[in-house]
């Protein structure tokens, strides 16, 4: 997906993908100018939550209110092409598989139509720190197709 500067904060909505836009700044990259690999799970995980958000479903306010939220389980990562500081980027983030208690979400980061790093995050829905279901209109708006 293409990077849109005037995305704004919380990103856009395009069908079922979720894309965040990101500028990668100098605290972003290691000594080479390249950004470091755990700052790409940093960006995957500001989609994670902007996703939720596009939904209708904030993270804090699941957590203060009912004491749930997501947490990733396991994580593949495959990382294909560097980006570097300055450089705009777009976090796709779709649902491939959602289920009661959890959800398996495909990531990319890309750079106009480059592939930089491809994922897969595999969550699991918490109440009270126990497997529980999530939210019915949550699981449906995860589900939607095209």
């Amino acid at each position: 997906m293409i990077a849109k500067v005037t995305d704004g904060l919380g990103g856009r909505m395009e069908g079922v993908r979720h894309i965040l836009t990101l500028r990668v700044y100098y605290e972003d990259t290691d000594f080479s100018g390249f950004v470091y690999h755990a700052s790409y799970l940093r960006f995957m995980e500001r989609a994670r939550t902007e996703i939720l958000r596009a939904i209708e479903f904030d993270h804090r306010r699941l957590w203060d209110e009912k004491r749930e939220g997501f947490v990733v389980r396991r994580m593949t990562i495959d990382y294909l092409r560097p980006a570097m500081m300055d450089d705009v980027i777009a976090v796709t983030t779709t649902a491939e598989d959602v289920k009661a208690a959890s959800l398996v979400l495909r990531q990319t980061v890309t750079r106009d139509d480059d592939v930089l790093v491809a994922a897969t995050a595999q969550c699991a829905y918490l109440r009270d720190g126990r497997p529980a279901r999530m939210p019915d209109r949550m699981r449906r708006e995860m589900m939607r197709t095209e």
